[in-house]
């Protein structure tokens, strides 16, 4: 058995133990028992260990020191600073303490002095005087716009954004509240407004929310692109309130409990909603209060009698923003609603200003005026300008040259085949509607011939029913279409600007992979592109006024994704040209010309957008010598004094004199472009371009943005010279920002 050699046990065993310890070692492997040992109580005895201290006695007196060494002793632990034990820590060092309210002057929400801050408010610097009296608790802060936003906005974004800021906030004028964004299409109007609505509801000057809630009102087809959008740069942030459907009880008690939200955090503080529910619903927004309304594509509220402008007029909200990329579209008395929506009387009444502003600047206008009335015209138009322009912002497209491929415009002009000539010839000959024209007024005959005269250049087959009912103007035209003509099936060859439309696509399909968008007024011209797609097997989708809001935002994610078999994009320009982003085409079709110049601005904007990659081929057709040229000729005009803030939108008769009514219903058959032909282009020979125009002149003042005129041998883009010798006679191009870009 062994024995313990541990220094205590063999401490036990002493001298008077060595017998037994001498018997052990003797006869180690005897079974023994062992003995219970004795304790030290019974022993008597109190054993030490050699190898241990003994234990310093304790007492219950502290050791007493005088008050010299005390002080010291406690100035030398409060001189130590506290240091985080954690290596290369750089956070912060304990400055503020929970549930303590912090000393001081208050401080932004975000740091004003790191690079790249957009500051909106920067407060007055204080004398040290100064300093010294004000209220620490009242001292204002400034206002920086989150980084997350103002890290992706683009310098003239960033300045729009002030401006929204600055008007919205009375700064620009005392006591006025609302502005009019009024960017051209593309220049991020909807991240300016986002950028807005999210400093408003995060910080003001006072260091709390400026408003508790917004509300932004746009056409049905745009409420979920709002949504999407405010996802997209805010992310988690914020969760908006989109209705764009469902039962009239659903909506109210969305409405109510949006409007009943309070406090400092309201879970819900954006509601995205269509006009068209707004009007239906405006009782529930009513009851309350809102901070800011939106009001995209705000030309809508052009009519003050109109009952949407009525029931978003009577909303209690002073912050009003209207967006429009296209404002200047409507004459004095409709600019004045818009004015006077968002910032009321900076404008006086409508009759003030009817008598004050549009009488003098329309007879300033007039071929007629005098001298004088020129003169007090001129001085009114300056005086309405410098008003409106204090709450107005708008930048050109010009600026996206910096971060957009190039845009290439073209209008080509595209001879009539003979049916077409034949039928327009014949329906002016029996409708006569020249005659019918008296002391300048259009009739409703006259308009009517207008709609049949630009379906005819669009294509027979739309007038074809027409003639088959013998109508006016169309009496005897049934003989002149071929022998077993049917409108089930589409024949390009009947119509040059579809015969034209036919090339351009087909070359495109077999010479890139670009993507084409075709936009037309009419949904029968839609129903010709249809066929004609279903005869060449292009795949394709198309948006008109029967498509569902939900199905749109679908199919326009669908087209934009790279990996879409799609090759067209049907768009109607009625339904769906404001706001709509085509990015995932590159080529887009004008098919036909609109009296506003805005509407086709605003489809053609559609491809030319943040995002695109490509450059842009816009085709816009023209049917050579007929009404159609003559429309395009008053877009060009109407678009020459939009700067001058008068223009009318589809009020035909007021553009035109007698004679110019009277110009709409001829044919011009010898020429290559009516428009060409008029505008006495001193920089062409024979219809090409051989030298830029004489310094200090150009073609004409109405169409001085065409900069090249070209014939065949002008002819750059590959895509259209295929499509030249079926019907094309004339172009004229725009390439955007070329001097930028170094395009010759």
């Amino acid at each position: 058995q062994r024995r313990s050699l541990a220094p205590s046990q063999l401490a036990k065993r002493k001298a008077g133990d060595d017998d037994e310890e001498e018997e052990w070692r003797r006869h180690p492997t005897t079974t023994r028992k062992r003995q219970k040992p004795v304790s030290e109580a019974e022993s008597g005895e109190c054993y030490r260990s050699p190898f241990r201290k003994p234990l310093a006695p304790l007492t219950n007196r502290p050791h007493c020191l005088d008050s010299s060494q005390h002080e010291a002793f406690i100035r030398s632990i409060l001189s130590k600073p506290f240091k985080v034990p954690i290596p290369n820590y750089k956070g912060p060092l304990g400055l503020r303490a929970l549930g303590i309210k912090r000393a001081g002057l208050r401080s932004p929400l975000h740091d004003p002095f790191e690079e790249g801050a957009l500051v909106l408010y920067e407060p007055p610097l204080l004398s040290a005087h100064d300093q010294l009296k004000i209220d620490k608790d009242k001292a204002p802060v400034h206002v920086v716009v989150d980084p997350v936003l103002s890290r992706v906005l683009r310098p003239h974004q960033r300045e729009g954004v002030k401006f929204l800021w600055d008007c919205v906030t009375s700064r620009r004028i005392p006591g006025s509240h609302g502005c009019i964004m009024a960017d051209e299409m593309g220049l991020g109007k909807t991240l300016q407004c986002i950028t807005l609505m999210w400093t408003l509801l995060r910080q003001s000057p006072d260091c709390k929310p400026e408003i508790e809630k917004a509300m932004v009102v746009s056409p049905s087809s745009l409420v979920r692109n709002w949504y999407n959008e405010v996802e997209k740069w805010l992310g988690g942030r914020i969760q908006p309130l989109a209705i764009d459907g469902g039962s009239k009880e659903e909506i109210d008690r969305k409405l109510v409990g949006f409007m009943n939200q309070r406090g400092l955090r309201v879970p819900s503080p954006i509601l995205i909603i269509s006009y068209e529910t707004f009007r239906l619903h405006a009782v529930a927004l009513q009851k309350g209060s809102v901070g800011l309304v939106i009001c995209d594509e705000g030309h809508r509220l052009k009519n003050s009698e109109n009952q949407t402008y009525q029931a978003l007029n009577s909303l209690n909200t002073p912050r009003r923003v209207l967006i429009s990329g296209t404002p200047i579209q409507n004459d004095l008395l409709e600019y004045f609603s818009l004015v006077h929506f968002v910032n009321s009387g900076i404008l006086g009444t409508a009759q003030e200003f009817k008598r004050h502003f549009e009488i003098p600047i329309l007879k300033g206008r007039d071929a007629d005026a005098s001298e004088a009335e020129r003169h007090k015209g001129e001085e009114r138009l300056k005086e309405l300008i410098s008003i409106v322009n204090r709450c107005l912002i708008r930048r050109t497209s010009d600026i996206l040259s910096k971060y957009l491929p190039v845009k290439i415009e073209q209008v080509v002009c595209c001879r009539l085949t003979p049916l077409q000539a034949e039928l327009y010839k014949n329906f002016l000959k029996q409708a006569k509607p020249a005659e019918e024209l008296k002391e300048g007024k259009i009739s409703v005959s006259s308009l009517s011939s207008i709609t049949s005269l630009k379906k005819l250049c669009n294509h027979p087959a739309l007038i074809h029913d027409k003639c088959v009912e013998e109508e006016e103007g169309f009496m005897g035209a049934l003989d002149l279409f071929p022998a077993g003509y049917s409108t089930k099936s589409v024949e390009p060859q009947l119509s040059g600007k579809m015969l034209v439309l036919d090339y351009i696509l087909a070359v495109t399909k077999s010479t890139s992979n670009d993507k084409v968008v075709l936009v037309s007024n009419y949904t029968q011209t839609l129903d010709l592109f249809e066929k004609l797609c279903r005869n060449r097997r292009y795949l394709y989708v198309r948006l008109d006024g029967t498509m569902s809001i939900k199905k749109r935002a679908k199919i326009v994610e669908r087209f934009n994704s790279p990996s879409s078999p799609e090759f067209i994009f049907m768009l109607s320009s009625k339904a769906g040209g404001c706001g709509l982003n085509l990015i995932g085409a590159n080529r887009l079709v004008m098919f036909d010309p609109d009296w506003n110049p805005a509407n086709d601005e605003q489809a053609m904007a559609r491809v030319w957008r943040d995002g695109q990659k490509k450059t842009c081929y816009i085709y816009r057709l023209l049917s050579t010598g007929t009404i159609e040229e003559k429309i395009f000729q008053r877009q060009t005009h109407k678009k020459a004094l939009s700067s001058c803030v008068v223009d009318e939108e589809q009020d035909v008769e007021r553009h035109f004199s007698l004679g110019e009514l009277k110009e709409l219903f001829t044919l011009n058959e010898t020429t290559t472009s009516d428009t060409h032909d008029k505008i006495k282009c001193r920089r062409c020979v024979n219809g090409h371009q051989v030298r830029p125009p004489p310094e200090g002149s150009d073609c004409t003042s109405d169409l001085s943005q065409w900069n090249h005129c070209a014939d065949k041998r002008g002819l750059q883009d590959s895509v259209l010279k295929a499509a030249w010798d079926a019907a094309v006679t004339f172009t004229f191009h725009h390439h955007s920002h070329e001097e930028q870009r170094g395009i010759p």
